[in-house]
């Protein structure tokens, strides 16, 4: 076919409490004063933001249209005046006998998702599928570990099914922020496009630009992309955005506190106006709404839980320690037996740490900037499997990355803003499960931290600790046993090099040398 040679042309265009939650819930004598934890919920009449309830609370799936008022159903008929301002849900627990076949998803992907152990939609999912597949533009929010992935990844891959996929033009498009949130996306919509008979590609830097060339010249059907590689692919001409059908941004916030906006922009002005487009994040704020307006026609918004709320079943503890304190209670924390994950607000302090935990026999694996794409796959590999028990990072790790069964969340560096802490925090308590959340903070940022607390709807356990305080163990559980790291390899001895001639040794073979010349 002409173009897949060289440089492609452009063409036209209830939950109930886990062992951790309640071993936590029994120390609360400890603590010089305690307080309820608080996960109320929040009704936002912003026009920005979502109309949230209780999870737990029992729903309607589709409420009946009320006359005159911003509706909140997905499936009644639109009025014009509804359809100008468009629909929103209500979140709340999914009823029960709802079913990915009952929604209205193809059976082959049916099949593909029961082959993965998965046979019920989340809250997210129920919510958002009938409209997505209608190939509405959908505008969702839920927290981290609510299922969204596969909210917008189904109705993506079925809307592609059966068409035809030109090289360097890819018909499906999905943003996310981070090279990791990149590869997670991927992994959950490759079965599904390969199920359907079709194939998604990552774009991102830090990796061969080659590899990703030759896939999109290869006819990828679905790219799942970094903004800024695939702007430069764009400008390379490697890549066309004319023939996209559906668009998805995935943690739009976290774009936006990254400064991707304006590319963003540009990546959405570059495909077509009439493609069905959703947009979908853990916090919708008027950052974001300016991409709602500017891109969404007439979206369906759900939501599946409160704003601004943390899960029931976590566990929030604020502890003060002096900075002297501060290195020998991360140890004493990252010592137990739980699968921790810990938060530094800088790429030097995540090194520093890791370093001071190795140093204790407590192996640690870092996630960070400053390592190249192979070292953070490698190390987060190792993570997810249980290899390493700890892994220290920065940001990077707080938005998108999917880790079944971490048990405690480490604020070594308290986070800038309430929706960093609730993104860090929903590394753990996710689908259901119980989690421990713990703030570390010196006197000089109690204030800091106690209006973040206030933003964040969260109530925590306070106590003052060192080192040695009981608490601790309370909380994290009896030490582990010392890991045994490798003992250091001695290095290779070098072979003795044959010392060099001199004297009349090297005029003699200066010799041999010129009457072998001479011949």
């Amino acid at each position: 076919m002409p173009g897949t040679e060289g440089r492609c042309r452009a063409g036209p265009a209830s939950v109930t409490a886990g062992p951790s939650l309640q071993r936590i819930l029994a120390c609360d004598s400890l603590y010089p004063y305690g307080a309820a934890i608080q996960g109320a919920p929040v009704v936002c009449r912003s026009v920005t933001e979502l109309v949230s309830t209780d999870v737990a609370a029992p729903m309607t799936m589709r409420p009946p249209q009320s006359e005159g008022q911003p509706t909140l159903s997905a499936l009644s008929i639109e009025t014009p005046d509804s359809a100008r301002r468009g629909r929103r849900s209500t979140p709340g627990a999914v009823t029960s006998g709802v079913t990915f076949s009952s929604l209205g998803v193809p059976a082959h992907m049916v099949a593909a998702l029961a082959s993965a152990g998965i046979t019920t939609p989340f809250p997210i999912q129920a919510l958002t599928l009938p409209d997505a597949l209608a190939g509405r533009d959908v505008l969702g929010r839920g927290r981290t570990g609510s299922g969204k992935t596969l909210a917008f990844a189904i109705p993506l891959v079925a809307a592609l099914a059966g068409g035809h996929t030109m090289a360097c033009r890819p018909r499906g498009l999905v943003l996310v922020p981070t090279r990791e949130l990149a590869n997670q996306v991927h992994a959950v919509i490759l079965p599904l496009a390969r199920a359907a008979g079709l194939s998604a590609v990552t774009v991102f830097g830090g990796s061969p630009q080659s590899r990703q060339v030759a896939a999109l010249r290869a006819r990828a059907d679905i790219l799942v992309a970094c903004p800024g590689r695939l702007a430069d692919l764009i400008q390379q001409g490697h890549c066309h955005l004319g023939d996209v059908e559906v668009s998805v941004l995935d943690e739009a916030d976290h774009m936006a506190d990254l400064g991707f906006l304006p590319v963003v922009r540009r990546l959405l002005d570059a495909t077509p106006a009439g493609g069905q487009r959703m947009l979908f994040s853990a916090t919708l704020d008027n950052d974001v709404d300016v991409l709602v307006r500017r891109f969404l026609h007439n979206p369906v918004r759900h939501a599946a839980d409160a704003v601004a709320a943390a899960p029931a079943a976590m566990v929030h503890h604020l502890l003060t320690v002096t900075p002297a304190d501060r290195a020998a209670v991360l140890t004493t924390l990252a010592g137990g037996k739980n699968r921790s994950l810990i938060f530094t607000r800088t790429r030097r302090s995540a090194q520093r740490l890791a370093r001071q935990l190795a140093a204790a026999r407590i192996p640690a694996a870092e996630l960070h900037g400053n390592l190249g794409q192979g070292a953070r796959e490698r190390n987060l590999a190792s993570f997810s499997s249980g290899t390493t028990r700890v892994m220290v990072a920065t940001d990077i790790a707080a938005r998108g990355i999917h880790v079944d069964g971490i048990d405690l969340v480490i604020h070594a560096d308290p986070p800038a803003e309430h929706k960093a802490y609730l993104h860090r925090s929903g590394r753990t308590a996710r689908a259901g499960a119980s989690g421990v959340v713990i703030t570390l903070q010196t006197p000089p940022q109690a204030g800091d931290v106690r209006a973040l607390m206030r933003k964040a709807n969260v109530t925590p356990l306070t106590a003052t600790v060192h080192s040695g305080s009981p608490l601790l163990r309370t909380i994290v559980g009896a030490p582990a046993a010392p890991a045994t790291l490798p003992a250091p390899q001695p290095a290779p001895e070098l072979a003795t090099a044959a010392p060099l001639a001199t004297g009349t040794a090297a005029a003699a073979m200066s010799s041999r040398y010129r009457a072998r010349r001479g011949r």
